[in-house]
C-alpha cells in the first residue's frame, strides 16, 4: 500500500520502520566494514585483493612454508589495504571543505595513499628482514620511518574498522610508555626511548607483529573463512529451520529456537551483530507473534547471539590465542570452555521456558513450522564439513589451521555437490553447476576476507599494548592493581569484570581478551595465591574471556543490542538492559570456575565425575536463573529467593561450604546432596502453590 493513504499513526510507523531497517543496514556496513558503494572497477580492485589474500591464506596453511614473520606482515597489509579503500575516513561526520573525508561513493585519492603507505609499511620488516635482524635494538633513521608509519597506520585502520576505543587505548599505553619516569612514585616507571618503542612494537615479534597477529595469521583467518563459505552456502537457514522445526511447537518455541539456532551459528561465527542479523531476522518475528513482548524477543536473540562466542571449538577467535597466552595445546582450551559454555546456553534455554510460563505463551501453529524431515534431509549435507572438523580436532588431533584448511577444501566440494543437486532439480548443465559452485566460493572468499579485517586490526593494535607491557608496564601496572584491590581476591575478580565490561563497549572481544588478559591474568593467579587460592591461569584468562563477551550487549553501547532493536522495532537500550539482565547467568559463571576449577575440568579426566560436575553446574544455573526470574513452577516468595542463591552457591562450588563449616575436603562431592535436596523441598512447594492456585481459580 502507498504511503499516501496511511493515517498520520501507520505513517509514522512506516518510517519509523523504515528508520530501523536503514540502522540496521548501517550496523551491519560498519560491522562487516563495507561501508563504500564502490564502481565497477573498484569492486573488481577490492574483490582481487579479497580474494588473493584467501588464497595467500590457504597456500601457507598447506602447500608455501613461508617464514612466520614475512606471512604475518603480508596478513596485516592485506588487512590495511582493505580497510583504506573500504571504509572513508569519517564514517558518519561530514566536513563541508573537506568532503572526500566521508565519501562513500567510490574511493578518494586520498585513500588509495593511505592503503599505498600502509601496505609498504606492513611489508618493510619482510622486505628488510634480514637487515633488521642485524642491528636489532639499533634501528637505523629508515627503521624508525617505516617503523612509527607500520603504528600509525595499524592505529588509523583500526580506527576506521573497529571504532576509536582500542586506538585510544593504545596511544594512552604509549603516553605512559614516554612519560612514565616523569610521573608520580605510584605510576612511575622507567619509561621506554624511541629506539626502544620502534624495535619493540614494529621491528620484532613482540609487538605489532606479535602473538595475537601470528595466531590470527596461521589459524584464525581459516576458521573465519570457514565460517563465511558456511553462511554462503546457506548452512546459516538451515541451523534456524533445524531449530524451528524441532522446538517451535513448544512453550516459547520460537525462543528456544533462537537459543539452538545461535548456538549453532556461533560455532563458525565470530561477530555478534552478525549473529543477531543473522538468526534474528528469523526469529525475532516469530517470538512476537507467539506473545513475547518486543524488548524481550530482541534481548534474548541478543543473549543467544553473543553467547556464540563462547561456544567450542572456535570461540570466536578467542581459543587459539588462549591457548598461545597460556601454554597449552587447543584441544585443552575447548575441554576448559566446554562446560561453562553448555551451561551458560543451557540456561538460557531455561531462561527463555520461565519467561514463557510468566506470559502464559504458547508455541507455533502447524503451519508456521518447517517440516523437520523435509529440513534434515535438504541441509544434511552441511553437517559433513562441520563433523568432520570436529573429527580432524577432537579424534585426529590435527593443528587447528590443518583441521580448517581441510574442511575448506571438504566444503567447496559439498557445495558442489549441493549445486548438482540443484542442476537435477531444476535441469540446470553441468557446466552452470561448476558457475555457481565458483561463484558462491568466491563471495564466501570476499566476505572472509572482509569479515577477518576487524580481527585482524584488533590483534594488530592490541599488540601495541602488548608490546608496551613487556617493556616493564606490565609490572607497573601489577603492582598498582594490587594497590587498588588492597590484595583483596574478590575486589581484584570485581575490578577485573568491570574494566572488561568498560572496555567492552568499544573494543571487539578479542582485543578486550588480549588487552586484560595481558594486564590481569597473571595478578589474579598472583594475589590469589597470596590469600590462599590456587587459581590456574587458564581460569583467570577465561574470566577475562567471558566479561569482554558481556560487553557486547552493555548498555549505553551494545551494538548487538541495537541491532536486535532494530529488527525488532524497539528501543535499543531498555533491550540491552534486559539482554543484561539475561546474561548475568553467564557472568556468575566465571567467579564461580575462578574459585572451582573443577568447573573448566582442571585435572579433571574422569568420565563420571566430568558428568556429575556437568549436570551439578546446570541445575547451580537452573537455580540462578529462577532467582533471577522470580519464577520456577510458580511466581517465588520473597524468602524462597536466598535459598535459591544458596543453591546455586553449593551446586556451582561445593568446596566453599565445606570451608565455611572447617570440614574436610574429601566430602566435597556429597555436597551437592544438600543443593539437590534444597532445590528438591523449592521445586515441590512451588508446585503444590502452583496446583492450589489453579484450584482456586477453577473454583471461581
Amino acid at each position: 500500500m502507498s504511503s499516501f493513504f496511511l493515517n498520520e499513526r501507520e505513517r509514522r510507523a512506516f518510517y519509523m520502520k523504515k528508520d530501523r531497517q536503514k540502522e540496521l543496514e548501517e550496523l551491519l556496513r560498519e560491522d562487516t566494514g563495507d561501508l563504500r558503494i564502490p564502481n565497477k572497477f573498484e569492486k573488481s580492485l577490492i574483490t582481487t585483493i579479497a580474494v588473493s589474500w584467501a588464497l595467500f591464506q590457504l597456500a601457507i596453511a598447506s602447500f608455501w612454508t613461508l617464514d612466520s614473520t614475512y606471512s604475518r606482515s603480508i596478513h596485516l597489509a592485506f588487512a590495511v589495504a582493505l580497510v583504506f579503500l573500504s571504509v572513508p575516513f569519517f564514517k558518519k561526520h561530514q566536513i563541508k571543505f573537506l568532503p572526500f573525508l566521508s565519501q562513500r561513493r567510490g574511493i578518494p585519492v586520498n585513500d588509495y595513499i593511505f592503503a599505498i603507505i600502509g601496505v609498504m609499511a606492513s611489508l618493510y620488516i619482510t622486505v628488510n628482514w634480514d637487515n633488521i635482524a642485524m642491528r636489532m635494538g639499533s634501528p637505523s633513521m629508515l627503521d624508525k620511518v617505516f617503523g612509527l608509519l607500520v603504528v600509525l597506520t595499524v592505529l588509523e585502520a583500526t580506527r576506521r574498522a573497529v571504532g576509536p576505543a582500542l586506538p585510544i587505548v593504545g596511544l594512552l599505553f604509549t603516553l605512559y610508555g614516554f612519560f612514565g619516569p616523569y610521573l608520580p612514585d605510584l605510576m612511575a616507571y622507567k619509561g621506554v626511548t624511541l629506539d626502544k618503542y620502534v624495535s619493540q612494537l614494529s621491528l620484532s615479534t613482540e609487538g605489532i607483529f606479535g602473538i595475537p597477529l601470528r595466531v590470527s595469521t596461521n589459524i584464525v583467518y581459516l576458521f573465519v573463512l570457514l565460517g563465511a563459505m558456511l553462511d554462503k552456502a546457506g548452512a546459516g537457514k538451515f541451523f534456524i529451520d533445524l531449530a524451528l522445526s524441532g522446538l517451535g511447537k513448544y512453550k516459547g518455541g520460537p525462543a528456544k529456537s533462537a537459543v539452538i539456532a545461535s548456538g549453532l551459528t556461533g560455532l563458525v561465527s565470530g561477530s555478534s551483530v552478525a549473529n543477531v542479523v543473522t538468526t534474528g531476522t528469523f526469529t525475532i518475528p516469530l517470538m512476537k507473534k507467539t506473545g513475547y513482548p518486543a524488548k524481550k524477543a530482541a534481548a534474548t536473540e541478543v543473549a543467544a547471539s553473543i553467547n556464540g562466542q563462547l561456544m567450542p571449538p572456535i570461540m570466536g577467535a578467542a581459543a587459539f590465542i588462549i591457548a598461545e597466552y597460556v601454554n597449552v595445546p587447543y584441544i585443552a582450551v575447548v575441554k576448559a570452555a566446554f562446560i561453562p559454555a553448555m551451561v551458560a546456553y543451557i540456561a538460557l534455554f531455561f531462561v527463555t521456558h520461565l519467561e514463557a510460563s510468566k506470559l502464559g505463551m504458547k508455541g507455533l501453529s502447524k503451519e508456521d513450522i518447517p517440516n523437520a524431515k523435509k529440513v534434515f534431509m535438504d541441509g544434511i549435507h552441511y553437517m559433513v564439513p562441520i563433523t568432520w572438523l570436529v573429527i580432524e580436532l577432537m579424534v585426529l588431533r590435527h593443528s587447528p589451521a590443518m583441521a580448517a584448511f581441510r574442511t575448506i577444501i571438504l566444503l567447496i566440494f559439498t557445495v558442489f555437490y549441493q549445486e548438482i543437486m540443484k542442476m537435477k532439480k531444476n535441469g540446470a548443465t553441468l557446466v552452470e553447476a561448476l558457475k555457481s559452485t565458483l561463484h558462491i566460493t568466491v563471495e564466501a572468499f570476499v566476505s572472509g576476507s572482509k569479515n577477518m579485517v576487524v580481527v585482524a586490526l584488533a590483534c594488530a593494535s592490541a599488540g601495541i599494548v602488548v608490546g608496551l607491557v613487556a617493556t616493564g608496564i606490565g609490572s607497573m601496572i601489577t603492582e598498582l592493581v594490587g594497590v587498588l584491590s588492597g590484595g583483596n581476591i574478590y575486589l581484584l575478580l570485581i575490578i577485573t569484570a568491570i574494566a572488561s565490561l568498560l572496555l567492552g563497549m568499544g573494543l571487539p572481544t578479542t582485543a578486550n581478551y588480549i588487552v586484560m588478559a595481558s594486564l590481569t591474568a597473571p595478578v589474579i593467579v598472583t594475589i590469589a595465591h597470596a590469600q590462599g587460592f590456587f587459581v590456574p591461569l587458564m581460569a583467570a584468562h577465561l574470566f577475562c574471556f567471558y566479561f569482554g563477551i558481556i560487553a557486547d550487549d552493555t548498555p549505553p553501547v551494545g551494538l548487538a543490542a541495537y541491532a536486535a532493536a532494530a529488527l525488532a522495532d524497539t528501543d535499543p537500550i531498555p533491550t540491552a538492559v534486559q539482554g543484561f539482565i539475561y546474561d548475568m547467568r553467564t557472568a556468575i559463571l566465571p567467579f564461580m570456575f575462578v574459585f572451582n576449577p573443577d568447573l573448566i575440568l582442571y585435572k579433571i579426566n574422569s568420565w563420571p565425575l566430568i558428568i556429575l560436575i556437568f549436570v551439578m553446574a546446570i541445575l547451580g544455573s537452573f537455580a540462578f536463573a529462577s532467582a533471577l526470574q522470580g519464577w520456577l513452577i510458580t511466581k517465588n516468595k520473597w524468602y524462597e529467593i536466598p535459598v535459591l542463591l544458596t543453591i546455586t552457591w553449593i551446586l556451582f562450588n561445593p568446596a566453599g561450604l565445606l570451608d565455611v563449616l572447617h570440614l574436610p575436603m574429601e566430602f566435597k562431592y556429597y555436597v551437592y546432596l544438600v543443593g539437590i535436596g534444597l532445590f528438591g523441598l523449592v521445586y515441590l512447594e512451588q508446585k503444590y502453590r502452583s496446583k492450589l492456585n489453579s484450584a482456586k481459580t477453577a473454583a471461581t
